[in-house]
């Protein structure tokens, strides 16, 4: 059995589908909080589940920002009750980490051999969850995604964003073409999951599709796909100022798979044609 944490999100949607042989125990916080340590210990010590996935986090970047002391006890704390439970049960534990551990300076890809040094409440709650996982256990395996995309009507990041806006009719659109990243698509982050728990090749590892963008190619490309009449501005971030400081660059590059042979993540322009198909198709 597979135990999952926090499945009721973007992520979590795709395990049933991806893991479909598998016997799961999909849980969110109404039913497994994992800011609650006895919960955490008392279930997993009776389910002694083969893997624990922890995909329940705080992701919301601009209320971590102002939410300090929420953002901390949910990626810090209940990631390390987790931890604990797993180490206690010798159980391997399964974490999602973030590309938003980075400070943005690199002008190339981030590898995961390049030294984290976030620049938000987000990023050093996920870099500390990270830490706690390394630390507490030996078997563990840890992947950083990118910017995520999936999730269909639980989708609330970038893309759900602008196909919302098309969708109300919207024919002209300002994006930022200064922030630049690699998407990832959750359905094949799950998938990718599923392949390398097999391996035993426990440790931390990026996933993330192929190659880097920025916001404003996302959106062209969204807008190229479904053939809407939308024109597409490209603007300084600085016309957007939110809570949490956004780096200049968060893309990653899937090293530690590639040396591994085991990097099967597919361009990030046919994960979004992709996962569009699956939604909208040509809405």
């Amino acid at each position: 059995m597979i135990l999952i944490t926090g499945s009721n999100g973007m992520v979590g949607s795709y395990f049933k589908e991806e893991f479909q042989d598998e016997e799961l125990l999909l849980t969110d916080i109404d039913t497994l909080d994992i800011r609650n340590y006895g919960k955490v210990f008392s279930t997993i010590s009776n389910l002694k589940p083969k893997f624990v996935i922890n995909l329940a986090a705080e992701t919301d970047v601009d209320k971590c920002e102002t939410e300090i002391d929420h953002a901390f006890h949910t990626n810090v704390i209940g990631t390390s009750n987790v931890a604990l439970a797993c180490q206690a049960n010798d159980i391997i534990m399964v974490h999602i980490s973030t590309a938003g551990v980075f400070d943005g300076e690199k002008h190339d890809s981030y590898t995961e051999f390049d030294a984290p040094n976030p620049q938000n409440i987000y990023g050093k709650t996920k870099f500390e969850a990270d830490k706690v996982v390394m630390q507490t256990l030996k078997r563990y395996y840890i992947f950083r995604p990118g910017w995520m995309i999936g999730g269909k009507e639980k989708d609330k990041k970038f893309v759900a964003k602008i196909i919302k806006l098309i969708q109300k009719g919207q024919t002209n659109l300002n994006v930022v073409n200064d922030k630049f990243g690699s998407p990832t698509y959750a359905k094949e982050l799950v998938r990718g999951i599923k392949e390398i728990i097999k391996t035993g090749y426990f440790g931390l590892y990026h996933m993330t599709n192929k190659g880097t963008c920025s916001r404003y190619e996302v959106a062209q490309e969204i807008v190229n796909f479904l053939k809407k009449d939308v024109k597409i501005t490209p603007i300084s971030s600085a016309a957007y100022p939110l809570p949490a400081l956004r780096v200049r660059s968060e893309a990653m590059r899937n090293y530690k798979l590639d040396l591994l042979g085991l990097n099967n993540m597919s361009n990030w322009q046919d994960a979004l044609h992709d996962y569009l198909s699956s939604w909208i198709g040509s809405c």
